[in-house]
């Protein structure tokens, strides 16, 4: 997998990710909010499926060309 979720990108997954587990967690939102697992997930790994369906990236690229 090669990694198409740049730095500011992985760091608003993390945080949206953290704020919906963390509402789900003290029933301010419903079970829904646990679905912040999947954006906490492709901060941690920085791979989107999504990103690669459509051939996105977010990554600065390190080979200027």
């Amino acid at each position: 997998m090669k990694t198409n979720v740049g730095g500011i990108d992985r760091i608003l997954r993390a945080l949206i990710g953290l704020v919906l587990i963390a509402l789900a967690a003290t029933n301010t939102v419903g079970w829904w909010g646990y679905l912040g697992v999947i954006p906490l997930a492709t901060a941690a790994v920085g791979w989107c499926p999504p990103y690669a369906l459509f051939g996105w990236s977010t990554c600065a690229n390190k080979n200027p060309g």
